[in-house]
């Protein structure tokens, strides 16, 4: 693997303390938009989410004996499935699919333990991940939508849509052109803009700032203290599957991190240790009354550009967004944020995550002139669109979740092609070739 130079290695500490402060400064910013922007849309709270994160940060570092500089922020892929489940069923209901989500993770983490990882790729090829991204992101488009242009009672305002089409530019300008640090935080440019557009239009209500105080105990949701958990498994059906999702997603990142900080982090500390250390994190966070968290590529783009690859500046970010998390007036701001603005960055962002699928296929050459692809692509994409539900007495498994299974079946049950067939051969004749190329 390419070695590269790094101002900072992964467990170099800075020297100076304020040098310190202002790296980890840096990640904050990158994964701030967001790590809140999912509470926001999901209804669970900030504050929580903010501890949340930077808690399952530190048990990242720890899990992977701090050898892959790793940041963790709240999960897109979950937005979904966690409204669904709060409108029907409640709140606690989805933080107990979140836990159960981490609990998956460390039972596949203890199974690529003693088999490798393998297994996990057969059971979830590009063509089955790429087109259950797409339905993600295409899911959530009717609320980005919906947010940007409607107000409370659903009525369509001009004026909300003016400063979701502002935050909207602002981003995209922001990504297009900025360069250096100012590349990683379009997000956090474009809400404060957005914030500023709104302002200018009257549509701001600063009673939570108001009200705020400087310090707060954040709002925790615990089980056991606060609520009674129980497993709901029509629910589970709901949130588990998309734990098949962010599985592949880790991996992806991980190889991003190994490239960039120039140590295969699937092989040192392993695989394993970082699936564990990313499910503990989901469960802790579901604990502690947030949205399951994930590893971020926006912190990788931070690496990349800085080259400080150090897990205590990453440590030192976790630790700052703990700190955030007690601050109220933090809290205070975050809610007077106009749902038009959160609609604004929405619309790009969830168009991100299905672009995303979509370059999932593309990268991976997955053919779709080849009708079993074609088949499985187009099954995902309706049923999980389309909001499809096979029910069972009182159980119920729909959308996004049902679309992935029925993906996996099909992967597994349809012929593959002579070509498909050469090509695997391949792969499973040259394994180390393969494992180095990450």
């Amino acid at each position: 693997m390419k070695t590269h130079t790094a101002i900072l290695d992964v467990q170099e500490r800075p020297k100076h303390p304020l040098q310190w402060l202002m790296l980890s400064l840096q990640h904050v910013f990158a994964m701030f938009g967001a790590t809140v922007l999912v509470p926001l849309l999901t209804g669970l709270n900030t504050s929580v989410a903010l501890v949340a994160s930077g808690v399952g940060t530190l048990i990242f570092l720890a899990v992977t004996r701090f050898k892959v500089p790793t940041y963790l922020g709240s999960s897109f892929a979950y937005i979904v499935p966690i409204i669904a489940v709060s409108e029907r069923w409640g709140v606690e209901d989805a933080l107990v699919g979140g836990m159960v989500a981490g609990l998956v993770y460390g039972i596949v983490s203890l199974v690529i333990t003693y088999t490798g990882v393998g297994w996990l790729m057969k059971l979830l090829p590009p063509v089955v991940i790429g087109p259950v991204i797409m339905v993600i992101g295409l899911s959530l488009a009717p609320t980005a939508v919906n947010m940007a242009m409607n107000d409370a009672d659903g009525n369509y305002s001009g004026t909300l849509f003016f400063v979701a089409l502002t935050t909207l530019a602002v981003t995209l300008l922001a990504m297009t052109y900025f360069k250096g640090m100012w590349s990683t935080v379009p997000i956090l440019f474009g809400i404060l803009t957005g914030y500023l557009a709104a302002v200018a239009v009257g549509i701001v209500d600063f009673t939570s700032l108001k009200q705020a105080s400087f310090f707060q105990i954040p709002n925790f949701t615990v089980p056991f203290l606060d609520y009674s958990p129980t497993l709901n498994w029509a629910a589970l059906a709901l949130i588990v599957p998309v734990t098949l999702v962010t599985l592949t997603e880790h991996i992806g990142e991980q190889k991003v991190t190994s490239r960039i900080i120039g140590r295969e982090t699937l092989l040192d500390p392993g695989m394993h240790r970082t699936v564990l250390g990313d499910g503990l994190a989901k469960t802790i966070a579901s604990m502690l009354g947030g949205p399951p968290v994930t590893t971020y590529g926006e912190n990788n783009g931070v690496m990349a550009i800085t080259r400080v690859y150090s897990v205590f500046v990453l440590g030192g970010a976790a630790v700052l967004a703990i700190s955030f998390g007690f601050l109220g007036y933090v809290e205070g701001f975050i809610k007077t944020i106009p749902t038009p603005v959160m609609g604004g960055i929405s619309i790009l962002l969830f168009g991100v995550i299905a672009s995303n699928g979509l370059r999932t296929l593309v990268e991976s050459k997955v053919d779709l002139a080849d009708k079993r692809n074609l088949t499985i692509t187009a099954v995902i994409l309706v049923i999980g669109i389309g909001g499809a539900a096979l029910k069972i007495g009182n159980f119920s498994l729909e959308g996004m979740a049902l679309a992935t299974i029925l993906g996996i079946l099909l992967n597994l049950v349809l012929p593959k092609t002579n070509t498909e067939v050469e090509e695997k051969e391949q792969e499973t004749q040259q394994p180390k070739r393969a494992a180095n190329d990450f």
